[in-house]
């Protein structure tokens, strides 16, 4: 075995700077967090050992975990995840319909929303979604008699979801979108010429039998980045509010309460605790993106 080890040592160099990275990077801080979520740790004193007790606390006692931001992680991965992957497909089918010329123009304005989320934050949404009457949405649904009042459309408990999700729809069309897209444009066109002869008519027969099938990769990697990205945000509500946690709770996710309990209250084995849930839900939620859109040799 170590013969052939030695034999292939010039590609373990090559390799070795990633391995090197994702080692230092990815398997050194899960396995921390992992180890300090059996401690109580303040980040001052040594950490405490102190087995399940987190865990126990948090899916038995953590109300705030619980009743808001548990359910709001759910609502919110539940709409923005597949509504952002089933608008991000649609709109690369749409896109590579598109004259080669027109097709990289309009796939960049699709994408650029997710290069400038941030700005777009300061300069579109908050102006946008002002709780007053100048508040562009205000004013829009005032000036045609839809409202009596102003919205608050991000202070507001029962309006801050919907808030969040719109913002977040608008943003999804990243790197999943551009993979999808590049799949779509990669499908052999002889393929669609042997279907023409076997019956197949429409562009919309085109797509379900013989698009989808000869994508299934790049659909598998944009299911997974949209389930990464909506289970890990939660800097949103912060943002639109201003405030921090949201107003009631009702725009808190799991990520603003990792935040809460390992930056603000610096119970940072607790916050493990709840950094791991997290990672064992989105391993669950991988799984089932493997079994839509994996093939055998993807499960190997």
């Amino acid at each position: 075995m170590w013969t052939r080890i030695w034999s292939y040592r010039i590609s373990y160099l090559f390799v070795a700077p990633f391995t090197l990275v994702f080692i230092a990077f990815i398997v050194v801080p899960v396995a921390m967090a992992v180890g300090l979520s059996f401690t109580y740790y303040n980040g001052i004193e040594p950490p405490r050992f102190i087995g399940w007790s987190n865990f126990q606390y948090l899916l038995s006692q953590d109300l705030l975990f619980l009743q808001y931001a548990l359910p709001n992680t759910f609502k919110y991965a539940i709409i923005v995840g597949p509504g952002g992957y089933v608008a991000g497909f649609l709109l690369a089918w749409l896109i590579s319909l598109l004259g080669k010329g027109l097709r990289k123009w309009v796939a960049l304005a699709v994408y650029a929303p997710s290069l400038t989320a941030g700005t777009a934050m300061t300069i579109i949404w908050l102006p946008l979604l002002s709780g007053d009457r100048i508040g562009y949405l205000n004013s829009f649904l005032l000036n045609n008699g839809l409202i009596d009042v102003p919205k608050l459309w991000v202070t507001d408990p029962k309006l801050i979801m919907g808030s969040m999700i719109v913002v977040s729809l608008w943003a999804s069309m990243g790197v999943g979108f551009l993979a999808m897209l590049a799949g779509i444009q990669n499908v052999d066109p002889q393929l669609y010429e042997a279907g023409r002869i076997d019956g197949v008519r429409s562009r919309l027969q085109e797509l379900w039998y013989l698009t989808i099938p000869s994508m299934k990769p790049q659909m598998l990697f944009g299911c997974v980045m949209a389930i990464v990205t909506t289970l890990r945000a939660g800097n949103i509500g912060v943002e639109l509010s201003g405030v921090n946690p949201t107003p009631q709770y009702a725009g808190n996710l799991i990520v603003n309460h990792i935040q809460d309990f390992g930056f603000i209250r610096y119970e940072m084995g607790y916050a493990a605790a709840i950094s791991v849930f997290l990672l064992l839900l989105m391993y669950v939620s991988n799984r089932l993106s493997w079994r839509l859109f994996g093939t055998g040799e993807n499960e190997a």
